[in-house]
């Protein structure tokens, strides 16, 4: 089997080429919807991503159409929270929950997906950022929705404040959260952040940083019905 470095950097323009059907199937699994290379920003969003993934790639990040995934995820992630005009961000998988996140099953399951040690690092940092805010992973899983719609609705809110610097500032520097800010800026009352802030802030934790692109993917979001 040709060295996948190898077939990179030998013509990385025909490469590309070679995978548009790839990167295609990567962008319908969020968008869930069909596209076209010529109009749709999502297609030029994931080519740009695939392209930095034949750029940044090495052995150590594991299978390279497993990083190039995520890369893509990620990309079009941050595309669509950053866009006003954007459809609305859900959780594909009905059944997703933070424990899972932890979970042996889940781990042994994400970790055929990815790099066993990129996956294991995010965790590490996730587990010490939350630290920062009084959060471990057992309260937080004690205190994550089961529901699925109040799982959207946490994800709804995370995304607002993560796109306002004021909100998003005012969390990193005094590691809680801006309850009357919060509720005045994304329409939430304050018994809905009071009882799921731990949910909220790991993930804001997520979603506000660069760091956490495996354990991001891993979430498995969707484009949903609308942003209303």
């Amino acid at each position: 089997m040709p060295d996948i470095n190898h077939l990179i950097h030998e013509n990385k323009n025909e490469f590309i080429h070679e995978n548009k059907n790839f990167i295609y199937k990567c962008t319908y699994t969020i968008s869930k919807r069909h596209l076209q290379w010529e109009n749709d920003d999502e297609l030029s969003i994931a080519l740009i991503a695939f392209n930095k993934a034949c750029d940044n790639y090495t052995e150590c990040k594991g299978n390279f159409y497993t990083y190039a995934k995520v890369i893509i995820r990620n990309a079009l992630i941050d595309y669509f929270r950053k866009n006003k005009n954007s459809p609305l961000l859900t959780f594909d998988n009905g059944d997703y929950n933070m424990e899972k996140l932890n979970n042996n099953s889940a781990i042994t399951s994400f970790e055929l997906e990815v790099n066993n040690k990129n996956r294991a690092d995010e965790i590490i940092e996730l587990n010490k950022e939350l630290t920062k805010y009084k959060i471990d992973f057992n309260g937080l899983v004690n205190n994550s929705p089961k529901h699925k719609d109040t799982r959207n609705n946490v994800l709804k809110l995370v995304l607002k404040i993560c796109n306002n610097n004021e909100i998003s500032n005012s969390i990193l520097n005094n590691r809680q959260l801006p309850i009357k800010k919060i509720c005045i800026y994304t329409g939430f009352n304050k018994k809905f952040l009071d009882k799921w802030r731990k949910y909220i802030i790991a993930l804001f934790i997520i979603f506000n940083s660069e760091k956490f692109l495996y354990i991001k993917s891993y979430l498995n979001i969707k484009v949903g019905e609308s942003n209303e």
